[in-house]
C-alpha cells in the first residue's frame, strides 16, 4: 500500500493572518483542499494520513465531506515542528500492509498527480526519491560581510515535496538514534541514516505558500 502522509499541522505566524494560511481560501475552496485534491486524484495513492494541529481536526472534517475528500484515513494532530508532526504521522501506520510514503506540505498545492505518481514509482525501484527543481539564481557564497565564492548552480536543486520512500528507510530515519526535530525536510533525516536518495524533476510552479506574496502569486497561478 501506498500511503502519503501530507503535514498542515503548522500556525502560519509567517504569514500573519487570523487563521493558519492552509485554511484560507483561494479560488474558492481551501488551500489545503487544493492540495488534498491532487493526492485524491492520483491512483498511486491509496491513503492519506493528514496531520493538523489538534484545534483544527473536528473544524476540517466538515470541510473534508464539503469537497468529497474521502481518502483521508486518520486525521492526526501534529507536534511541536514539522519533523515531530511527520514522526507521528509515521507511528500510526502499521509498518505490515504499508509499503511506500510520501511526505507532502499541505502548503504546496501546485503539485500533479502525475509528479507524486512518479516519485512513488522511482521509490519502489530504489528507496528514496525527492521531488525536486532548477535553480535558475546565481548562487552566493559569504563569510564575514563579503562574497567568497560562486556556487555552480548547475549542480544544485531545490527541494520540493513530495519525498518518498519505502516504508523501513523511513523509519530507519525517524528512529531515536537518527531523528532531530530540527530537521525541515525528511531528506536530511534519510541522508543522516546513510542511505542514498534519488531525484525526480518536478515543476517550478510547485511552490511553498508561505508568505502572503506566495499567496498572490497563487491566486494568478490558479487563473492560468
Amino acid at each position: 500500500m501506498n500511503v502519503s502522509i501530507i503535514v498542515a499541522a503548522g500556525s502560519g505566524t509567517r504569514f500573519g493572518a487570523d487563521r493558519p494560511k492552509q485554511f484560507l481560501e483561494i479560488g474558492g475552496k481551501p488551500l489545503l483542499i487544493h492540495t488534498l485534491e491532487k493526492f485524491e486524484n492520483c491512483a498511486a495513492i491509496d491513503e492519506i494520513i493528514l496531520i493538523l494541529s489538534e484545534n483544527e481536526i473536528e473544524k476540517f472534517q466538515t470541510t473534508l465531506e464539503k469537497f468529497q475528500i474521502s481518502k483521508p484515513t486518520k486525521i492526526i494532530a501534529g507536534g511541536k515542528t514539522r519533523a515531530e508532526s511527520v514522526r507521528n504521522g509515521l507511528t500510526s501506520l502499521d509498518k505490515n500492509s504499508v509499503e511506500i510514503i510520501a511526505v507532502h506540505d499541505g502548503a504546496r498545492p501546485f503539485v500533479s498527480s502525475e509528479e507524486i505518481a512518479k516519485t512513488i514509482e522511482t521509490a519502489h525501484e530504489i528507496g528514496a526519491v525527492c521531488l525536486v527543481a532548477p535553480v535558475f539564481d546565481t548562487i552566493k557564497q559569504v563569510s564575514g560581510g563579503k562574497i567568497v565564492g560562486t556556487i555552480d548552480r548547475d549542480k544544485l536543486r531545490r527541494a520540493l515535496t513530495p519525498q518518498t520512500f519505502r516504508f523501513a528507510i523511513l523509519q530507519t530515519a525517524f528512529s531515536d538514534e537518527n531523528f532531530d526535530a530540527a530537521a525541515t525536510d525528511e531528506c536530511f533525516l534519510v541522508e543522516k541514516a546513510g542511505f542514498e536518495i534519488g531525484f525526480v524533476d518536478g515543476s517550478a510552479k510547485n511552490i511553498k505558500i508561505t508568505t502572503r506574496e506566495d499567496f498572490a502569486l497563487a491566486e494568478n497561478l490558479l487563473k492560468d
